[in-house]
């Protein structure tokens, strides 16, 4: 499948600016990129995002809106895709195509989402700015 490493976290939370505030001013990590709606934490390797929960929703598995996405950098999000489909994993969104590359979301077991994502940029190794490809848009 080619799973390079993990490329982030993202948590969805109720409120954005305690979160941004417990996560880079407690815990002490740095902000990354920072959007209205969206911040990446972190310096290198895997990335905390955080991005508002909807205030209409509980918390749930399988729901971009509220809970945990797991996001993977791969090499080939096709051929990743279409292995796992032979496997059995249930697809969540097939692949669509960003500027920032290529993405697609599968399910696990519990189903929390995890993203897979193959980026446009030269350096495959390293990490997008404001992960356009893991955004549920």
């Amino acid at each position: 499948m080619n799973i390079k490493k993990v490329g982030n976290v993202i948590l969805a939370v109720k409120d954005l600016d305690k979160s941004i505030q417990f996560y880079n001013e407690i815990i002490g990590l740095p902000i990354k990129n920072q959007r209205r709606t969206w911040v990446d934490l972190g310096t290198s390797g895997a990335l905390l995002s955080l991005h508002p929960a909807s205030i209409t929703e509980q918390g749930s598995n399988g729901n971009f809106e509220n809970g945990i996405t797991i996001g993977f950098l791969v090499g080939d999000v096709k051929s990743a895709i279409d292995e796992l489909r032979e496997k059995g994993v249930k697809i969540h969104r097939d692949i669509v195509e960003k500027d920032a590359g290529k993405n697609a979301v599968i399910s696990d077991p519990d189903d929390y989402l995890i993203s897979l994502f193959e980026p446009n940029f030269d350096d495959k190794e390293t990490q997008t700015k404001g992960y356009i490809g893991f955004t549920p848009a």
